[in-house]
């Protein structure tokens, strides 16, 4: 059963937006620890086998293909966007980005503009059980028990989102060592208006935290293109960004399109959205 613990009562204090965590803060109470008799080894095979059921998720990925010989898609501080037209899937994928991260203990913030808290938790939730289901994977309570430490849902009103308000937010996280952030989403930040000078703020926030950060960009039909195959959302800009990944609808399938890298990254084979569940997968 999950546990989701509310930060209601603490909006005050931490911020004017809805904060939720999944990070329980209440210390456990832990028994005496028997020592192992003089010269027994003690091997915990569960635990074993449960790391190497969290590995042969990651390897089995198919976002692994993007990267560099397995490596994470976006450098320590750098940006990642996702560009489709509205209910293609651009959440979804950062989803699963997410999902994938925290596999690797890596710490996620999820920042939402659009939807509340259970909305995105939901999400979380049911890409999470997709995954579970299409691997047959077996404990998947505590499987999904053990990542959730390592997710934290922040909501803020579009119109009131700005930086020095976002970094006091992670200050106040960081500082209470409730959550430190090594990969931030931004779900529902508006390209269509200059954020220019907003995007260039959270690069330097960005490197000063070491924290990536991935953007979902809304493009439009028949829209112009800016420079190559860039929306002109992000013609002004595209140098602030490591990598754009552009989900393109063909028939009934969604195809996964590298815009922009800076390594050896490409779709190598090539990557499609099951329509069915929104999981990346290979064609």
């Amino acid at each position: 059963m999950k546990k989701i613990i509310s930060y209601a009562k603490a909006e005050d204090d931490i911020a004017q937006s809805k904060i939720h965590s999944d990070k329980c803060l209440c210390p456990k109470t832990v028994g005496p620890v028997k020592k192992p008799l003089s010269g027994q080894k003690v091997i915990h095979i569960k635990e074993r086998n449960f790391r190497m059921l969290k590995k042969d998720l990651i390897l089995k990925n198919p976002l692994m293909s993007i990267g560099d010989n397995g490596e994470d898609i976006l450098p320590k501080s750098g940006f990642g966007a996702v560009l489709a037209r509205a209910g293609v899937g651009k959440t979804s994928l950062l989803v699963q980005l997410a999902l994938y991260n925290q596999l690797k203990g890596k710490n996620v913030l999820h920042i939402s503009l659009n939807d509340p808290v259970a909305k995105v938790s939901v999400w979380y939730d049911e890409v999470f059980r997709n995954i579970a289901d299409q691997y047959g994977v077996k404990h998947v309570n505590r499987l999904w028990e053990s990542i959730l430490p390592h997710r934290f849902i922040m909501t803020f009103k579009a119109s009131g989102f700005n930086i020095p308000q976002f970094e006091e937010r992670i200050n106040d996280l960081s500082e209470q060592d409730i959550f430190l952030p090594q990969l931030v989403i931004i779900d529902g930040l508006s390209f269509d208006k200059p954020i220019q000078s907003m995007i260039s703020e959270l690069k330097t926030l960005a490197s000063n935290k070491e924290m990536a950060i991935w953007f979902t960009v809304q493009t439009h039909r028949h829209e112009s293109t800016g420079t190559g195959d860039l929306p002109i959302q992000l013609k002004d800009m595209s140098d602030l960004f490591n990598v754009i990944i552009q989900l393109q609808p063909v028939d009934k399938e969604v195809h996964l399109k590298v815009l922009k890298s800076t390594g050896k990254l490409k779709c190598d084979p090539e990557l499609i959205l099951d329509p069915s569940t929104m999981l990346v997968k290979n064609k």
